[in-house]
Parts: structure tokens; sequence; C-alpha cells
């Protein structure tokens, strides 16, 4: 839900702190890296990559399926060997010989996929639909899982704990759920043996899953990476805390931080109301991201007055400040996180006491949210008091309207280039198919970004794996969020596009829609299974080149004349066809981009649109809605992803 804001330049601090790590640490690495296990698959028909670390100058040696290669440790101690190509099967026995001796059981060769994302990525087996028979009946012996463990880090590292396993019932349930039911498709149709590798992180931006090198190729990210090496800087210097960084911010861009909105006395009689808990987006605020403030007022009775309480806020996306009658009593930067603070005996008083909370959001959903039980004040041997209901609010500054935040070092995930230093660099460079991609709700109202940074992203993860331009399969986003019932401007609908133009200005993208498969009042729809399923037809097509329809369909061109729009679409298998009595979701309008709904119909691979009041169209719009109704697909079965015609006219 949650986030932050083509040569490759170098990140230089990041790139010095990483040598500095490799060297010193070069005596304590192990002699074969983790990713070696028993159970694993080593990818087919590539040299495949084993490496580890061992005395400089040792000669290692690496056999397997009667295939040998040799490798010298470098002056770093690190050696890499390449064996292959294999051909799908097994099981074998990797052997590793030279200062120690090693070997690595029951290895199968066939295809590895690299699970990643946020929360819809990292969503168990258990908790999907009918998880009880699915884990029951997971008895897939050539389906293999590995799950990196969530780690942050300021500069990329080398190993991974963790450990390759056999898909059982007993090993299944807390595996990734759009990954399993990929690889179990995958399993099923080609009959090969399939590794799943899992690292994700619920709640994460992309330029997470970045590396700085890349990052610093973008003028939107440039100054976030060398704002976190200057945090890294100071704090390893001493000169200065992150404390002190962050309040230097607030000041410079928060004018509720200057002008003291904290203070108990303040004058809020001009502030709006909004519902708490509630995302914001929802209540007024659309596609909102930065900094707001909030305030209500509690009585105390005379008899509590003085104690010491709890102040139960629930969720709060993504960072707050909050303050009793003016004291600070918390704050955190973790969208998912409880906050429950500790309120000192002496500050509560008798009568009126204002709760403030400065909330600052830096992608997806803003404000407080979860359910209203979780709101109370928790007055120690006293009276506990809801705090759901009515809050005043008042905006401050928008994300575009500020620098940087800095970044705290501590285990915060939601900060460029961390999570591909912690979770995807030490994988590097094994062999692998391809990659499965479910992120991009907290990125959404930054969909212009995310055109150029997804790509960014992708040719950075290829260019990393060194094995060309693999198959990237994303997941577009899900329809979410209350229906609207009018042509809305949408961030979600902004963040499909940056998704479907990606894939389609790169043809070893692919996309796999769920803009029918979401729930209206849930962001991890329960339905993983035919996520995976699509995302295995798009592997089918891309990496495994076989004929089938492997999407729905996608807009190609549109022509206006005789006050209609002609839209053209290809992916469209047997034909075109409307689920339901009539299409639904398509929206018209003229020049002035004032968009009303409009008929439309199937004319063999052709959808005509019109609408009485527009005479003269000159741009259509389809499901363009954060949670559309809408109901084009081919014969398949498969939707169409929604589009703009106008798409080239953002900024």
């Amino acid at each position: 839900m949650k986030t932050i804001r083509r040569s490759i330049a170098t990140a230089c601090f990041l790139v010095i702190a990483a040598t500095a790590v490799t060297s010193a640490a070069a005596d304590t690495l192990p002699f074969l890296h983790p990713l070696f296990t028993d159970h694993m698959v080593l990818q087919r028909d590539i040299k495949a990559p084993v490496w580890g670390w061992s005395k400089p100058g040792q000669t290692v040696t690496v056999s397997i399926a009667g295939q040998q290669a040799s490798a010298t440790a470098g002056d770093d101690g690190r050696w890499m060997a390449t064996v292959g190509p294999l051909t799908a099967g097994g099981p074998h026995t990797l052997q590793v010989t030279g200062t120690e001796t090693v070997s690595v059981n029951d290895v199968l060769v066939g295809d590895v996929w690299i699970c990643s994302g946020q929360s819809n990525m990292e969503w168990p087996v258990q908790a999907a639909n009918n998880a009880r028979q699915e884990i029951a009946e997971a008895n897939y012996p050539q389906i293999r899982l590995f799950t990196v463990p969530k780690r942050v880090s300021p500069s990329p590292q080398q190993t991974v704990d963790g450990q390759w396993q056999r898909c059982t019932p007993q090993t299944v349930g807390g595996f990734s759920a759009v990954g399993y039911f990929f690889g179990r498709e995958l399993d099923q149709q080609l009959d090969v043996p399939i590794g799943l590798v899992h690292t994700s992180w619920g709640g994460t931006i992309a330029e997470a899953w970045t590396s700085a090198e890349a990052l610093m190729t973008m003028d939107d990210f440039r100054p976030a990476v060398t704002s976190l090496q200057n945090v890294i800087a100071a704090q390893s210097s001493g000169k200065l805390d992150f404390n002190q960084l962050m309040q230097k911010w607030w000041n410079e861009n928060d004018p509720g931080s200057k002008q003291a909105w904290n203070a108990a006395d303040v004058d809020a009689s001009d502030w709006k109301s909004m519902n708490v808990p509630g995302l914001w987006e929802s209540q007024g605020l659309s596609d909102f991201d930065g900094i707001v403030w909030f305030q209500t007022a509690v009585d105390v009775s005379q008899e509590d007055a003085g104690k010491a309480a709890v102040l139960h806020l629930g969720g709060i996306d993504d960072r707050d400040t909050t303050w009793v009658n003016g004291q600070m009593v918390g704050a955190m930067n973790d969208w998912n996180a409880q906050r429950n603070y500790s309120i000192d005996s002496g500050i509560l008083q008798a009568g009126r006491n204002v709760i403030t909370i400065r909330v600052l959001d830096t992608g997806g959903g803003g404000g407080m949210h979860g359910q209203p039980q979780q709101l109370s004040l928790e007055i120690k041997g006293g009276k506990t008091l809801p705090l759901a209901g009515q809050w005043s609010y008042k905006v401050s500054t928008a994300l575009k309207d500020t620098t940087t935040a800095p970044q705290p070092l501590q285990n915060n995930p939601n900060v460029v280039t961390v999570l591909y230093n912690g979770m995807l660099a030490p994988l590097v460079p094994y062999g692998i198919r391809g990659a499965i991609w479910y992120q991009g709700e907290s990125n959404a109202g930054r969909s212009m970004q995310y055109r150029t940074l997804l790509p960014t992203m992708i040719a950075d993860w290829r260019a990393r794996f060194g094995q060309g331009e693999f198959p990237f399969l994303v997941v577009q986003l899900a329809n979410f969020m209350a229906p609207q019932q009018q042509p809305v401007e949408s961030g979600w609908a902004e963040l499909r596009e940056a998704q479907w133009l990606t894939a389609r200005n790169d043809q070893n993208v692919g996309l796999a829609l769920a803009i029918d498969i979401g729930q209206a009042d849930d962001i991890h729809p329960r339905n993983k299974q035919e996520v995976g399923r699509r995302l295995a037809l798009s592997a089918l097509e891309i990496a495994y080149h076989q004929d089938v329809v492997s999407g729905g369909p996608r807009f190609v061109s549109a022509e206006f004349k005789d006050g209609k729009a002609y839209l053209k679409f290809d992916r469209i298998g047997a034909g075109l066809v409307a689920q339901g009595d009539k299409l639904n979701g398509f929206a018209i309008a003229a020049d002035d981009k004032k968009f009303v709904w409009g008929d439309a119909e199937i004319q063999a691979d052709t959808v005509v649109v019109s609408a009485a009041t527009i005479k003269s169209p000159t741009a259509v719009r389809y499901g363009w809605a954060n949670n559309p109704d809408c109901n084009l697909y081919n014969q398949s079965g498969l939707p169409a992803s929604p589009f703009r015609t106008d798409y080239g006219d953002s900024d």
C-alpha cells in the first residue's frame, strides 16, 4: 500500500562502502554461496554460475551431471565457475572441491524464476482462496522453494540466509501464493523442474528494489540517493543524528511545523473535517501525497486528570508525529505498524485535551487507517475513551513541493535502493529464466515517474544478472476502493497505464491483468490462483514461445470520425466479447476533456464508442478508475487492459 520519493552513473559512496564491507568480511564469507543447498534448482540451457569464497589464488572445482569446471579465487577471495549448459532433469549431486569439499544433493535442473514485489506478492498460500485444500494438495516434487529473508542494507550484500525446500504441504503454506500458483501452472504445462526464489516485502516502493547506480541515472531519484549517502556519512561520523536532520527538513518544508500547529491552543477554526479512521483519498484528498495535520479533542474527567495513559491510533500511512496538549508522545515511519504511544503522568488535564498528529504520506493511500475500535485513549486505572469519528484536518504541503526527506537507516524498507542491496544483490548472478513482479500500489500517485522507474529497474536487474533480456512479467494493479459512479481521474488507473506502457514498449515484458480480480474493500484480493495462471500464460508466450492467448484485448489505435470513436485492439484471440448485456466502462470527451459515459458496441475487432452529448470526440478512456466497472474481454476469458487514447497528453 506504500512510498517515498539511462548510461549508469556511479553512486560512489555506496560502491566504496560495499567494497569496504566485502574486504573486511572476506575471511568470514562461506566457501559456497548459501543459494547452493540441497533441493536447489540449477538453471537449464545456460552456463550456470556457481560461486563462493576461498583463499586468494585457490583453485576450486565444480562438477555436476558429468560436467566439470574450475575457477581461481581472486584477491578478494571470491571464485566463480560456470557449469553447463545442462538439460532439464535430475536429481543430481553438485560437488564443489577446494579448501573444502561440499556436496549438494537432490539438485534439479530446470527453470528458476524470481518472485518479487510488495504485499500482494508476499501474500502466502495459507491466506489465499481455498487455502486448506491448496496446501493439502501441494505435492509437487519438481517445484522447489527458496525464500529470501527480509533485510534492508545501505550497501549491496553478498550472501543470504536461506534453504531450498521441496514443495510439499508442510513447506508451501507460508510461501508466496502468486509465486506458487505461477510455478504450479508452469510445472503442469512444461513438465520441467521449477525453482521459485521469493524476495518481496509488503508496502514497499519500486525504487527500494533498484540499485543506487541505476537510480543515479534518473533526475527524480538522484537527490534521494544523495540524501541516503549524506545520512550514512553523518551518522557514521557522529556529527549529526537523524532526528536533527528530520527536524531541519520539517522546518524547511512544512508551514505547520514552523507555525507550531502542534500547540494545544492553535486556532483550528478554519480546518476542515474528516472521518477517522479512513484513507484521505476517499475523503476529498484524491491522489494527494504530502503533509496533512489532524486534530481532535477529548474530555478527561477530574478523576483521571494527570494519570498516565496510552494513546492507540491504529495504523498511519506512512510517517506521523503525535502530540497531546502540545507534548510530543510518539513518532513512527511505518505505514503498517500500530501506533500505541505512552503518555506520561501529568500531561492529561481535566476537561479538554488536544491530540494533534502531523502525517507525511509519500505515496499510495494516506492518513489514519484501520478499524474504529483501534482508536482510543486508554487511561491507566481509568476510562478508555473512543477516538474514532470526525477529526479536524489541514493540508500543509504537497510532496511534489518538498525536498527529499531524510530516511533513517533502521529497518525501513521504503528507502531508495535498500531492498536491492539487502534482498536482490545477494542473488546476483544466480542463473534464472526470468522474474515475476507484483508491485505498484506503493507508487500510485507517481505514475509519470513510474513510466521511467519500472523500465529502469527492469534494465538494472537484467544487467546485474547478465543473462540478457530475460522475461519480466508484471501484474497490473487490481481493482480496489469504492467504485466510481462518474468518469474520474485516477492515480491507480495512471499507474496501470505506466505498467501497460512498459509492457507495450518491451517485447520481453509481459502483463498479467487483475482488473477483474480485486475487492473494493481489500487491497489484498484472495484469488491468487488466477493471478498466477495469467502470469504463467504470459510466460508460456514470452519465455517459452508457445502459441497461446496470453492476455486480454490490448488497445492499439483510435480513429475519430462522424462523431464516433473507432478503437482497434490486438490480442483478441477468437474475438472480442462483452461479459454482460452490454459493454461498460467507456468514457468519451471532446477537446475540453470533460468525459461522459459512452455507448459502446463491438464490430469485429473494433469497439465503436459515442455519446449523444459529444458531437466531435477526441479522446476515449476505458476502465479509467481505481475500481472500474468494465467488461471487455476476448473469447479466451481474459480482460482488456484499461487505457486512455490521450495517454501522450499527460504531464
